[in-house]
């Protein structure tokens, strides 16, 4: 792995972090039980493990999210936190249509918020997007422009 890709995924995994560690006060903020990383750990398992499954599978789709940011990061406009924004808000708007899927077949789709028409969980997940996309677009572009290996 190259040196900048590991930074970016270190910088999506920060970011992934933050996003989990806020979501219990945005569900009071919103009124909206919708917890994505929830949606991620009873996707695989529903036993007392999935606690651990759901923040294992968040941070590495964060891992895998900045590894990506890195191959689209150059072609972006604007300035770092901009393009982490754009990034992550393309992928937010880009599958948020995919929640049908899950209200019909997740495997813990009684235990789950229905996110079909569910606009306060759309509005959930765009803030959790921004906060994501802003941190890895200011963590990326820190780590990255301060090595010397990418000057």
């Amino acid at each position: 792995m190259s040196p900048r890709l590991a930074r970016s995924t270190t910088a999506g995994t920060l970011a992934a972090a933050v996003w989990a560690a806020q979501q219990p006060l945005d569900k009071r903020i919103f009124r909206c039980a919708y917890d994505d990383v929830e949606l991620l750990g009873k996707l695989v398992t529903r036993d007392r493990w999935w606690p651990l499954a759901r923040m294992l599978i968040h941070l590495g789709n964060g891992a895998l999210f900045g590894a990506a940011y890195t191959i689209v990061e150059p072609r972006l406009p604007g300035p770092g936190w901009a393009r982490g924004l754009l990034a992550a808000q393309i992928e937010n708007f880009g599958l948020w249509p995919l929640g049908r899927l899950s209200d019909r077949h997740h495997p813990a789709r009684g235990e789950l918020p229905r996110l079909g028409g569910n606009d306060r969980a759309l509005a959930q997940a765009t803030w959790r997007h921004t906060i994501f996309g802003l941190i890895l677009g200011v963590a990326e572009r820190r780590l990255n422009r301060s090595s010397p290996a990418s000057a």
